[in-house]
């Protein structure tokens, strides 16, 4: 729209969508956007510049402001509507992640995004480190030999609070809407979509089929303890292994394994090991990050590809699409979860999970091909 600095728009404000308005009011401040207008059910509470105007819907927003680029940091069954409707608008788009609720959505957006030539970042803050590049290079130069597999893991804490804390919170569905919010598809999606990302298999169809192992510890209808078994379009495999039970926070990473070695990613602070063969470190560095909207606004100005855009999550969707289709995860049996309070919240903690995480990386197998108590237990308990 406007030739010189961009109006920008924030849609949801609240949770992780606070961050993106204190981003926005930095770059603000310092001159390179004009924030104009913000959209949220609560009013900023003085968290904006003056004479910025606040919409108590995004919606209503897009028809009322003209901006340039708007931030969309909302529930994930919000995501279709809100975004294409700023595609329509002439917008540049921010979108948190993941893309959409569903595939069909997905198609119509990517659709929708070329029919108006616009760019649609999506927020996979992991696909803006320089470790992305770095790795894939050092893959091509053949530092690990031939790639055997591909492995994403992570083993988080999330409290009764985070549960609670919105309707949609941990719901396969609201009022008849897809929600899909669970731990595959939402909370360690990053972990999936960085190793998509690192085997340059991004693309709709470089998935060729996804094996499930989906379980709760939690009283949530979405899964918070899985599996997940990407077979990709060259023949390997990605094996994602998650849970959202574990006895205490580790940082996620993602490994590509070949036949000399195996290079780890800790996606979220670009540190990167190369590992020998027998699992010892012997090299490290770590990469910096450029920030999403940062590298959308560049990109408005130089052409460039962008980070993250919309038609290189694809085959992070086909999961989503096949978490959706499957049948609702299994619960845990109470003998296998521990609830705790401590300083982390009252949470469940699922019996020797990690172990389970670990073997299911390596063998590429499910809870349930692997004969893992709490998933046989559960199952037919």
């Amino acid at each position: 729209m406007s030739a010189g600095i961009p109006r920008v728009a924030v849609i949801g404000i609240g949770g992780h969508g606070a961050k993106n308005l204190a981003h926005v009011v930095r770059l603000h401040d310092e001159g390179r956007v004009h924030l104009a207008a913000v959209a949220d059910p609560h009013p900023p509470e003085g968290a904006v510049p003056p004479g910025v105007i606040w919409h108590a819907d995004g919606l209503a927003l897009l028809q009322a402001e003209a901006v340039d680029v708007v931030v969309v940091s909302t529930p994930i069954h919000t995501h279709f509507d809100l975004a294409a409707a700023a595609v329509r608008a002439g917008a540049d788009v921010l979108l948190e992640k993941p893309t959409t609720a569903t595939l069909d959505e997905f198609d119509r957006l990517t659709a929708l995004t070329r029919e108006h030539g616009a760019r649609v970042q999506i927020g996979f803050q992991s696909l803006g480190c320089a470790a992305i590049d770095a790795v894939r290079r050092r893959i091509a130069a053949g530092e690990i030999g031939e790639v055997v597999r591909y492995a994403a893991t992570g083993a988080w804490v999330r409290d009764e609070w985070y549960w609670s804390r919105a309707r949609w919170a941990g719901r396969r569905t609201l009022d008849g809407v897809v929600v899909a919010d669970g731990v595959l598809t939402n909370p360690l999606a990053h972990a999936t979509a960085t190793a998509l990302a690192l085997a340059g298999t991004t693309g709709r169809d470089d998935v060729t089929d996804i094996a499930l192992d989906l379980y709760r510890a939690n009283p949530i209808e979405a899964d918070d303890t899985s599996v997940a078994i990407l077979h990709l379009a060259d023949g390997r495999r990605l094996t994602t292994a998650v849970t959202l039970a574990a006895a205490r926070n580790l940082e996620p990473h993602v490994d590509v394994v070949g036949e000399r070695g195996m290079l780890r990613l800790f996606y979220k602070t670009g540190r990167v090991q190369l590992l020998d063969p027998h699992g010892s470190v012997t090299a490290e560095e770590t990469f910096g990050f450029v920030g999403l909207l940062d590298d959308l606004l560049a990109a408005r100005q130089t052409a460039a590809r962008l980070c993250a855009p919309i038609e290189e999550t694809g085959a992070f969707m086909r999961l989503v699409d096949a978490v959706v289709s499957a049948p609702a995860p299994t619960p845990i049996a109470r003998e296998h979860v521990a609830w705790r309070t401590d300083e982390l919240g009252r949470h469940p903690v699922v019996r020797d999970v990690e172990p389970a995480l670990s073997d299911a990386l390596r063998t590429q197998q499910t809870f349930a091909q692997l004969g893992v108590p709490f998933a046989v237990e559960s199952r037919h308990g």
